[in-house]
């Protein structure tokens, strides 16, 4: 049986560090919500592991949150923020929200 989720997600393309396990690595973000994200790279941490993430929002708001890696799969991993502040939750709602507005934009624009 299939979950709803939680939290409203983001396609993105944004790069981000990860530390966790003794191993700090740059990699690339597939997706993004107010509940987490889910980071590209061939070598996941480990299910259960702890992690600080942290990533350049548009505009140059950094954002730093302690998260866990809640499942892997070959291609990355899916990490659940464990702790992150009202700030930097703050920016990440106002990128989906800006994601959600252009999406919708393209949606009513007429293709000609």
């Amino acid at each position: 049986m299939h979950r709803a989720r939680r939290y409203d997600r983001i396609d993105t393309r944004l790069r981000c560090w990860c530390e966790g396990e003794g191993v700090t690595f740059y990699a690339r973000m597939a997706n993004l919500s107010e509940g987490g994200l889910f980071v590209r790279t061939r070598t996941p941490l480990d299910v259960g592991t702890q992690a600080t993430v942290r990533f350049e929002a548009p505009r140059g708001a950094e954002i730093s949150a302690q998260a866990r890696v809640m499942w892997t799969r070959p291609d990355g991993m899916g990490l659940r923020f464990d702790s992150i502040d009202e700030a930097a939750l703050a920016v990440i709602r106002r990128i989906i929200d800006n994601d959600s507005l252009a999406k919708e934009k393209m949606d009513s624009d007429p293709i000609w």
